[in-house]
């Protein structure tokens, strides 16, 4: 295959890389495996200009796209949009997607899985037409992204301390609200503290990241309103990857599900991939069936990712 790998070099693990080094590395393997491969190490500030022009070649057969999972997830709607498979290079903190699509979480040693990998028609989910490979969201995860983001930072442990504080912030002072829920047709309003939507279920005994990408359904979850232990106690089922088990959440799962939020005055902060994005009070949520194309790993070589 012909491919193009694409690296933001503010993302995460890369930060600290030498670049040069690792492109290198990246030849040798993929030459070694057959590949023709190019590699550009851009700024997080050129990834989406760069991705575009590359999902736009027709001499290509596959991109690699390597940062976080915000990087990523951006990576993913492009090449959804073109039609182009996509190889994940996990450089970020939580690597969820990687996680998902069971990839080493070491950038030297995915390299050799990808090389001698596949590619697989997985599902991709949308918000108002927006992709999302991982989970929409709103209430708790929201407001502590953007109490986080109120925080300044300039490393991955800052990011991880304010994650911490902003996490703290919210099980003092928990969102409740209402919103009107239609599933496949059904509808019903709910009064909760958070809502959840994600691109197949998530995995049992995981923090919140789907085992397979090929159900063709899209994961719901809400969390009744909830006080600030109530929070905590969530919160500690999250991080022992026993969200799924929590009595405080109601679980669904469904084709389609559009949201209003009845009091959001025309906007709602919501997550979308990790990312605090404002929308309007309608939210329409879809799961596209095998529409996104990735190279991964072969089955053989899959193993759950540590770390």
């Amino acid at each position: 295959m012909k491919i193009k790998a694409i690296f933001n070099r503010d993302g995460g693990t890369f930060r600290t890389t030498d670049m040069e080094a690792y492109g290198r590395k990246v030849e040798e393997v993929f030459r070694a495996a057959g590949h023709d491969i190019e590699i550009a190490v851009v700024s997080g500030k050129e990834m989406a200009a760069t991705l575009e022009k590359a999902a736009g070649r027709d001499d290509l057969d596959a991109m690699l796209a390597g940062g976080g999972d915000g990087t990523i997830s951006a990576a993913a709607a492009v090449a959804w949009k073109h039609g182009m498979p996509l190889g994940v290079v996990p450089a970020g903190t939580m690597n969820l997607f990687a996680r998902t699509l069971k990839l080493p979480l070491d950038i030297w040693k995915v390299l050799d899985v990808l090389a001698e990998g596949e590619v697989i028609e997985a599902d991709i989910g949308s918000a108002n037409g927006r992709a999302f490979v991982h989970q929409f969201s709103s209430g708790l995860h929201a407001r502590m992204i953007r109490y986080r983001e109120s925080y300044s930072f300039a490393s991955r442990l800052g990011k991880i301390s304010a994650s911490t504080r902003a996490a703290i912030g919210v099980i003092f002072n928990p969102p409740e609200f209402d919103v009107d829920i239609t599933i496949d047709g059904v509808e019903e309003r709910r009064r909760i503290s958070a809502l959840s939507v994600s691109n197949n279920h998530f995995g049992r005994d995981t923090m919140m990241y789907a085992d397979d990408l090929t159900g063709g359904h899209l994961g719901f979850y809400t969390a009744q309103p909830l006080k600030p232990l109530g929070v905590a106690k969530l919160a500690f089922d999250i991080v022992r990857g026993k969200f799924r088990d929590s009595t405080a959440i109601t679980e669904m799962s469904g084709e389609a599900v559009d949201l209003h939020f009845p009091h959001s005055r025309g906007r709602s902060n919501c997550v979308i991939d990790g990312e605090l994005t404002p929308l309007g009070s309608d939210v329409a949520l879809r799961i596209h069936p095998g529409e996104l194309k990735l190279l991964v790993g072969r089955r053989e070589q899959q193993a759950v990712p540590q770390g």
